[in-house]
Formats: C-alpha cells, sequence, structure tokens
C-alpha cells in the first residue's frame, strides 16, 4: 500500500496549475446518460473518482474514450443495463448520481444504497423523496433503490435540508420531466452551477442555478455537447493552506478565486498575502500565521472540505482557534492523528479547539478520509522530521498527482510502496 513520505522544514516556492474538480466532473460524467448524442468533456482530473464513475458508466454500457490526459468523451446511446452495483457505489457514494438521469430518460433506475461514510450520514432519503415529487414510483429492495416513472412530471420541491448531490440529482431527472419544475432550498455550490452550465449546452432550460431556488423547463430531449470543467477550488484552497502552513511563494494558474471567497478571506486572517485574477492566485508568507476561528456552512460559506487543511494551518499559529463543524458529524478524525504530530486539540461533540505550538514533530500517521489526508500531508511540510502519511489512497480520490505538485514547489515529499 502506498505511502507519502515528507521531510519538513522546507518553504515552498514556485507555479502550478490547479486540475479541473473532482466535485464537478462526478455529476457532469453522469449528465452524459441523458443523451444518445456524444459528450466531450475537457479539465477533467485524472483521479480515483473519476476511474470508477468512468468503470460504473461502462458497465452500464457507456463508450468511454479518453483521448488525453484532461479530455474525456462519453456516448450512452446504447445502454445495456440500468443498475448500479454495491461493488461500486460502496466505494463511491457519488455513485448515486446516475439515478436521476437513468430514470428521467429510461424510466427505470436500479442503484445499490451508499452504505455507511466514515465522515458522517449522507442520507440519500432527500433524493428519494425529491424524485417521489416528480411521479417516480420508488421502493427500497435487496438494499437497492429501485425507482420507475413512465414520464417524470414537474412539481415543487424544496428538500428539508440543503443538498447538493441531491440538487443535482433532481435538476438532471426534471430537465426530461413534463413541464416546470421548481426546487427550492437548491444548494448553491459552483459545482452545481458548472452541472448546470452543461446541461443547458445540451438543450436544457434552467434558470436560478446559483442561486437557492431553481427553475427547470422539461424538454423533449438533450443533444450532446463540449465542456470544460470548472478548476478544483477545494485543491487550490489546500496548496493555499501549505503555503500557509510551510511558508514561501507559490503561484496558482487555472484557478478560480471568485469561487473561493471564504477560503480566500480566512487565509488572509491567518496572515496570507493574497492576489488573484481571472484565472489566477497569488500568495505569500513568510511569517507565522495567526489562529483563526471558523465555522463550515454550505456554500458561499466556509466549505466542510476545507476544514482539515486550515485546521492543520491552526496547529501551528500564533493563539486559539475555535472550529465549528455543522456538515458531517464525524469530520474531525484528523484530528487524532495531528496529536501524533504534537498539535495541541480538544473536542467537544462538534467544536474543535486549537491552541498553536511553536512546532510540530514529524510521525508516523494514517489517513481516514480524502480531506484528512491533505490535512496530514500539509502538516508534515510545517513539522520537523520525517512524516509518513499511510492509506493515501484516501488522498488519490480527489487530489491529482499531490505530491508531483508539491515537488515542483520544493517540498521534499515522495511516494513510497510498502
Amino acid at each position: 500500500m502506498d505511502k507519502l513520505r515528507i521531510t519538513g522544514g522546507r518553504t515552498l516556492k514556485g507555479e502550478i496549475d490547479i486540475s479541473g474538480a473532482k466535485n464537478a466532473a462526478l455529476p457532469i460524467l453522469c449528465a452524459g446518460l441523458l443523451t444518445a448524442d456524444t459528450v466531450t468533456l475537457t479539465n477533467v482530473p485524472k483521479l480515483n473518482d473519476i476511474a470508477t464513475t468512468l468503470k460504473l458508466l461502462g458497465q452500464l454500457g457507456v463508450r468511454t474514450d479518453r483521448a488525453s490526459d484532461d479530455t474525456v468523451s462519453i456516448t450512452a446511446d446504447q445502454l445495456t443495463a440500468l443498475e448500479a452495483p454495491y461493488e461500486l457505489v460502496k466505494t463511491m457514494r457519488a455513485s448515486i448520481l446516475v439515478l436521476g438521469p437513468l430514470l428521467a430518460r429510461f424510466g427505470e433506475a436500479r442503484v445499490s444504497l451508499p452504505g455507511g461514510c466514515a465522515i458522517g450520514q449522507r442520507p440519500v432519503d432527500q433524493h428519494i423523496q425529491g424524485l417521489a415529487a416528480l411521479g417516480a414510483d420508488i421502493k427500497i429492495e435487496h438494499g437497492f433503490v429501485v425507482a420507475r416513472a413512465k414520464k417524470l412530471k414537474g412539481a415543487v420541491v424544496r428538500t428539508d435540508m440543503v443538498t447538493v448531490t441531491g440538487t443535482e440529482n433532481l435538476m438532471m431527472a426534471a430537465v426530461l420531466a413534463d413541464g416546470q419544475t421548481i426546487l427550492e432550498n437548491a444548494a448553491r455550490e459552483p459545482e452545481v452551477v458548472d452541472l448546470a452550465e452543461l446541461l443547458i449546452k445540451m438543450g436544457a432550460r434552467i434558470k436560478g442555478h446559483g442561486t437557492d431556488r431553481i427553475v427547470i423547463e422539461g424538454v423533449a430531449s438533450l443533444h450532446g455537447a463540449t465542456h470544460d470543467v470548472i478548476p478544483d477550488r477545494i485543491e487550490a484552497g489546500s496548496f493555499l493552506c501549505a503555503v500557509g502552513a510551510a511558508g514561501g511563494d507559490i503561484m496558482l494558474r487555472r484557478a478560480a478565486p471568485a469561487t473561493m471567497g471564504a477560503t480566500i478571506s480566512k487565509l488572509q486572517e491567518a496572515g496570507l498575502t493574497i492576489q488573484t485574477g481571472d484565472d489566477w492566485i497569488q500568495a505569500s508568507m513568510h511569517k507565522r500565521p495567526k489562529a483563526v476561528d471558523f465555522r463550515t456552512h454550505e456554500y458561499p460559506g466556509f466549505a466542510t472540505d476545507m476544514q482539515a487543511q486550515l485546521m492543520a494551518l491552526n496547529t501551528i499559529a500564533d493563539g486559539t482557534s475555535v472550529i465549528a463543524e455543522t456538515i458531517f458529524e464525524n469530520r474531525f478524525m484528523h484530528v487524532q492523528e495531528l496529536l501524533r504530530l504534537g498539535a495541541n486539540i480538544d473536542i467537544d461533540g462538534h467544536t474543535a479547539v486549537v491552541r498553536g505550538v511553536d512546532r510540530l514533530s514529524g510521525a508516523t500517521v494514517m489517513a481516514t478520509d480524502l480531506r484528512a489526508s491533505a490535512s496530514l500531508v500539509i502538516a508534515g511540510l510545517a513539522a520537523e522530521g520525517e512524516t509518513l502519511v499511510e492509506r493515501i489512497y484516501h488522498l488519490d480520490r480527489g487530489y491529482e498527482r499531490m505530491e508531483h505538485k508539491l515537488r515542483a514547489l520544493g517540498a521534499q515529499i515522495e511516494r513510497i510502496s510498502s
């Protein structure tokens, strides 16, 4: 099993490109199920989650072609199955995103329930309730969500909670429904907006994406399109936290700072000097960071996917910070590993109190989930001595060649096989 070996204490300097957003690419790949025409996507990151999605689409009979490192074409003209099996869904909960498109276009779908999740519950009941409101007959049979509908019909759907994948699934279902659908309490994330922009290119009629009220006028069919996936705001934020912890000067190219307001504001509060353009971010840090309090929240608030990384920065900051996690109930599992590096953190329910220490010390730590793994890498860059990060298959789910990019910035980091 691969590990990362990091020798800390080196400042970061240089330029890197930010990859396409995993959380945008996954639903966009599933949107290809809505048409028999070819959908061509560029800026698709090379990640394990992307590979899993392409494997799932292949099992459904979709023809996929990775023409280059970042270009993928998908053609769903001759599907051979309408089922997403547990073997794939259990490795990536985003597989639930095939439910809406399959139901809308083919009138039937059978998708395994995702099961447990390391960082907390991600219930699919909002997906099921929303699709039922659109006229689907849905049953839970032998661990599968089995959905059928001769033709979905537009309706007003208000989810009980803000759910990104729920909004995406319902939006993809509604574009082929009869009549108007209004999604209230919709997620506003940039990844939801990116999906809507692709669907519009495919012929969908959508307004209000980026707000909490999305209005969709159903159409008879969609056609092919070409779309460039937005840059990954979480990857960019992670590298900003890395330079904040290790110090130095970096330039992030092919970034989308307009989607990163809450992250950039908090890092500036921590002491980073940050300048931005339309598609670049320049950041420098030449002093000890200042402790910053924050609370995770749905977009445009501070992303739960950035909580672990900013906590890692806070471990060596001057002062005490209070971090409130409001999205997932188990998203502090990285704390025990940060403690192994010498951090001073107390947990009380959904709140963490981080007292900054002068320095961290390298140790062997274990990644427990995707963003936790990034936080351990960031802490390792700042720690004295050698840090070994185990179970980095979590990291590979959402960061494209992270060690290569960090080496390009001057970090001493390598992947080793045990």
